[in-house]
């Protein structure tokens, strides 16, 4: 039985249990890091690929001389090498877009895997539970949720704002049937966060930092950069204990900042699936459209700055991860999703089909089409344009980001007729 959906909860560890954590989190990423460098070594030097049942044993022997390995949990090690195992598969699949697996630095997120065997769960009342982890007995979380379902696998991770455990869960829960609800399109955008075709207004996701949150991350972060200069040049680079305060206080407003985009995140897309029977939405290159200007030294970027600040709000709407969201709770909510080619779909008029540049001007808000006269909202226009594609694909759910949806073709330019020369009589 493999986990088919997920539950985190918030974990309140005793402080022991969280320094121990701690270590062990650090301890995982060092497993991560040296297996991963161990993998890439034996195959450019021998051409063979190393799987975590060979590097188990390497582990086995390693525990035994080095003790701050053994004192991590063998299952939370054995673990780690399956999890590089997946991460080497998906680098594999030609079918996801996943990078080489990268090294994990020292600021990534701390997180601890177990196995759904190395754990076990019990309540103690209606809003809270205990867990038992290796080597550290029983420790309490918040049960905001049931379970539903047998876990198969449990990871211990800590943010800026405290401790968290997530279970993998087995719920055995199959599609809905589709819910007959009327189908939409869906714009996201960065001025509108989403503009839906059936609703005369855009979703705006409020702001994910309050003034005076924006006013001291500002200041935190500068004098982290103070900081930073200061442990260079007078002690080799160590961090000392204030800078690791401002480092956590940096921390803690960023998970802020986090929560509140996932919030709007996952309320929107839960929205969208109960209320919709099909969800049609563009199928975007965020790699492409959040590159940076910045260029080279030989042939600089133009409006670096500008850009910048484009891909940070193109990334704080996180068009991904809604994606994402809509696949799976589609499937939970009886809906369908279909992505589109986001070919001209803001530059195509939604009443008449023309593709004209000049309907849209200066990439304003206001959408005229320059053949019917039809006046919009640009993103409402354009998710109008949207739902219309994805009927057009006959209702198929497209999760691939090669589709082959139709697409209309732009109307030719219209020229200018040449008045015919006037040819003087002939006398």
């Amino acid at each position: 039985m493999k986990a088919d959906t997920g539950r985190k909860y918030r974990l309140y560890p005793a402080p022991d249990a969280k320094r121990r954590l701690t270590e062990w989190g650090h301890t995982t990423r060092a497993v991560w890091n040296i297996a991963l460098e161990q993998r890439v070594y034996v195959y450019r030097q021998r051409g063979h690929t190393l799987r975590s049942t060979e590097q188990c044993k390497h582990l086995t022997s390693a525990r035994a001389d080095l003790d701050w390995l053994a004192d991590l949990p063998a299952q939370c090690a054995q673990q780690v090498l399956r999890n590089l195992d997946r991460a080497y598969e998906n680098f594999w699949n030609p079918d996801l877009a996943a990078a080489f697996p990268a090294r994990k630095k020292r600021g990534h997120r701390l997180s601890i895997p177990f196995p759904g065997q190395a754990v076990e769960v019990r309540k103690l009342n209606r809003h809270w539970a205990e867990v038992r982890l290796p080597k550290l007995g029983w420790v309490r979380f918040r049960l905001s949720r049931a379970l539903g379902g047998t876990i198969r696998n449990a990871t211990v991770t800590r943010d800026g704002t405290g401790w968290y455990i997530s279970f993998g869960v087995h719920t055995g829960a199959r599609p809905a049937p589709p819910n007959g609800r009327p189908d939409c399109g869906v714009d996201f955008g960065v001025a509108s966060s989403a503009y839906v075709s059936t609703e005369p207004a855009p979703r705006i996701m409020p702001p994910t930092l309050t003034g005076a949150e924006t006013a001291r991350l500002k200041y935190m972060q500068r004098k982290q950069a103070r900081q930073l200069t200061y442990a260079k040049k007078h002690n080799g680079g160590r961090y000392s204990n204030r800078l690791r305060r401002t480092i956590a206080a940096i921390g803690k407003i960023r998970a802020r900042q986090a929560n509140r985009r996932a919030d709007f995140t996952h309320k929107l897309t839960t929205d969208l699936t109960k209320n919709h029977g099909m969800i049609g939405i563009e199928d975007l290159r965020v790699k492409n459209m959040t590159r940076s200007a910045k260029g080279t030294a030989a042939a600089p970027g133009r409006n670096v700055r500008q850009k910048s600040g484009l891909n940070r709000a193109i990334l704080d709407n996180v068009p991904g991860e809604r994606r994402r969201q809509l696949e799976y709770k589609a499937r939970k909510h009886g809906s369908e999703l279909v992505a589109v080619p986001a070919f001209h779909t803001s530059q195509t008029c939604a009443a008449c089909g023309t593709v004209d540049p000049d309907s849209r001007k200066g990439c304003g808000r206001l959408f005229a089409c320059t053949r019917c006269g039809h006046e919009d909202d640009a993103d409402h226009n354009a998710s109008v344009e949207i739902e219309a594609r994805a009927r057009r694909t006959g209702g198929s759910v497209t999760n691939s980001t090669r589709s082959t949806a139709p697409v209309r073709v732009p109307a030719p330019r219209r020229r200018r007729t040449r008045e015919a020369p006037k040819h003087a009589d002939a006398s």
